[in-house]
Formats: C-alpha cells, sequence, structure tokens
C-alpha cells in the first residue's frame, strides 16, 4: 500500500469516527427535543436563528463534531482512535521509504582481497577484479578527461599517489614534429602524453639539471 493509499485509510478512519458519533448522538437529541415543552417565543427563537446564521461556518462545524464525539460511546471512540493511530504508524514507514527513495544513493567502495574491490550503490554489490578494475580506470579517465572543472594545476596539498620506478615507455613522433611518449604506470596502466619540440626540450633539461 502506497503513500496515498494509507493516507485515504486515515481520511476513512476519521469520517467513520464522525458517524458513528452522529448516530449515537441523534436519539438523544430526539428525546430532549420530546421532553421539552415548545414554549419558546418567536422572538426567541428568531434571535437564536440569527445567531446561527452569523456564526462562521468552520467554527459551528467544529462545535458539532466536538459536541458528536462527545456524545459517542466510549467504546466506539475507542475503536476510532485505534484505528486512526494503526494507520498512521502504518504511514510513518512508508513516508520514510518514500523520502529514501528520493535520496542520492552513496557509493561504498571495499577492498576484501588483494585482488578484488567491491563497488556498492544503492545496496547493490559489484566485485571487480583487476582487469575489470583497470578497464574502469580507463573509462573513467577517458570520461574525466573531458569534464570540468579540469583537475588543479599545482600538487594539490596532501595527495597520495603511488609511483613507478623506471617505467616502461614508448616513443611516437607526430607528423606535426610533437612526440607522443606513453608511459606504463602500475595502478593507471598506459597513460599517454604529446610533447610539442619545446616542451620536449623543456622536459629534457629538467630532467639532466643537477
Amino acid at each position: 500500500m502506497n503513500l496515498q493509499d494509507q493516507i485515504g485509510v486515515l481520511e476513512a478512519g476519521v469520517d467513520q469516527l464522525l458517524q458513528a458519533a452522529a448516530a449515537a448522538h441523534a436519539p438523544r437529541a430526539d428525546e430532549r427535543a420530546a421532553a421539552v415543552p415548545q414554549q419558546e417565543s418567536p422572538v426567541a427563537s428568531s434571535e437564536a436563528e440569527q445567531a446561527v446564521a452569523e456564526q462562521p461556518r468552520s467554527v459551528a462545524v467544529d462545535t458539532a463534531a466536538d459536541a458528536a464525539v462527545a456524545a459517542a460511546p466510549a467504546d466506539t471512540v475507542e475503536a476510532a482512535n485505534a484505528t486512526v493511530t494503526d494507520t498512521a504508524e502504518a504511514i510513518e514507514p512508508a513516508a520514510e521509504a518514500a523520502n529514501a527513495a528520493h535520496a542520492q544513493p552513496e557509493l561504498h567502495v571495499a577492498r576484501p582481497s588483494q585482488n578484488e574491490i567491491t563497488l556498492t550503490i544503492g545496496g547493490q554489490t559489484v566485485t571487480l577484479n583487476a582487469l575489470q578494475v583497470g578497464q574502469m580506470i580507463e573509462e573513467l579517465s577517458n570520461a574525466r578527461a573531458s569534464m570540468q572543472p579540469e583537475p588543479p594545476p599545482g600538487i594539490p596539498q596532501g595527495w597520495r599517489f603511488a609511483s613507478t620506478k623506471n617505467p616502461m615507455m614508448a616513443v611516437q613522433k607526430q607528423s606535426n614534429g610533437d612526440r607522443l611518449l606513453v608511459l606504463r604506470h602500475t595502478g593507471h596502466g598506459w597513460v599517454p602524453f604529446t610533447f610539442s619540440p619545446d616542451i620536449a626540450v623543456q622536459m629534457y633539461m629538467m630532467l639532466t639539471q643537477r
């Protein structure tokens, strides 16, 4: 049962309470009317009707509802209150579930073993091996290259990284004079870089300076 259905059940329970109270109040009203002689003067009756007519509708309805509830049998009121309470308790978890459905699912990353990574999103867990992790890194890297904002121009403070000593590399000369340098990182895999001739010279000077 969804949230709208449960609210409908709550409204139906309130309607049943008002109907039961009105039914219990009606016979007593008839008895009082039969016992009291009809001796009201026309002036008094007219003033009473005018006062009721001038009374705001909401106040009159609330007064009638309060009188009906007060005149209703105790067991009827208790049963109606129990129905309303049960319905309200049923609506609360449904509302919480609806709010949870609109919330953004969180990503949890775990490493149960050296060669496995688990990703959990919205209660669904996927286990990736080393090859699948490498494929995911490559796909994410290609997507990140076209996203904004770009990575920071400087090295972030507290940056954690795993460096590769003496990596394998491949160099290729482009038709426009640029150099394609591909380095093999143990975590990121093969990472390509393209250098224009002047930047290639600057990199050589940076690597050879003492």
